[in-house]
């Protein structure tokens, strides 16, 4: 019994030195790139409000709570920028299910939320950054 006391005390400290100190903090960059909340925020109600006059998304977006939706989106790019924040809403599979969605309006969304960013001052590479995060719920938005 002592023989399996040992080793097994000597593989849980060696673990416990593994540890950090402190934990470690995600990269909060990007968040603070964009201004943090607030800025985040700036850009989405920009975004949000451009959306119902684009010619080929527009209809989509018509009639839609604009607050309740650049809130939605605030709180996911904080996430996804490393910010303090949390969303809370449905993932995008569930939120787009059944808009039947193409390529060319996702693209369309895309140009706008682009649009927005260089109208806010939001640096080129740092536009990037926030895409490259957003790029892998593509898939989730697009119909099927």
């Amino acid at each position: 019994m002592q023989r399996l006391t040992l080793p097994f005390a000597l593989a849980l400290a060696l673990m416990l030195l593994a540890l950090p100190v402190h934990p470690a903090r995600a990269d909060d960059s990007l968040y603070r790139a964009w201004g943090g909340k607030a800025g985040i925020r700036a850009v989405m109600d920009d975004f949000v409000a451009r959306l119902p006059a684009h010619p080929r998304i527009g209809r989509r977006f018509q009639g839609v709570d604009a607050q309740h939706l650049s809130s939605q989106l605030t709180d996911q790019l904080c996430e996804l920028a490393g910010g303090p924040c949390q969303y809370n809403g449905p993932d995008m599979a569930a939120a787009h299910e059944g808009m039947g969605l193409k390529k060319p309006e996702f693209t369309a969304l895309v140009e706008v939320l682009q649009e927005a960013m260089a109208a806010r001052g939001i640096a080129f590479s740092d536009q990037n950054r926030m895409l490259a995060r957003l790029a892998p719920m593509h898939r989730d938005l697009l119909e099927k």
